[in-house]
């Protein structure tokens, strides 16, 4: 996989809540997932990603988030070369997912 696919926090709401068969990985570190949660998702944190490969199903659609869409651009990529095919990264992290696509989600 040359470049990352990505999805826009407005798209991965309305597929989530049309009930997508989507696997949501939250690479941020467990203090920040303790602060904002993101919804449905798995936190594995980016350091760990590789010692965790297992973990994850590569014939799964997976999106991956962080808080700005740099690390989890990083971690789609990655799996991308570790034969993950249907790998996507949230544009903009939760923090573009609190502003254009529920507000409720706090920002920090």
């Amino acid at each position: 996989m040359a470049e990352v696919t990505e999805i826009s926090p407005r798209t991965l709401k309305e597929r989530l809540d049309r009930g997508g068969k989507l696997f949501v990985l939250d690479v941020r570190e467990p203090e920040e997932v303790a602060l904002v949660p993101f919804p449905r998702a798995i936190n594995i944190p980016m350091g760990d990603i590789p010692s965790r490969l297992s973990e994850l199903d590569p014939d799964r659609e997976t999106v991956v988030v962080c808080h700005h869409g740099i690390r989890s651009a990083q971690v789609a990529k990655w799996l991308g070369r570790m034969d993950f095919e249907r790998v996507v990264n949230l544009i903009g992290g939760i923090d573009a997912w609190s502003l254009t696509a529920d507000p409720a989600t706090p920002r920090y």
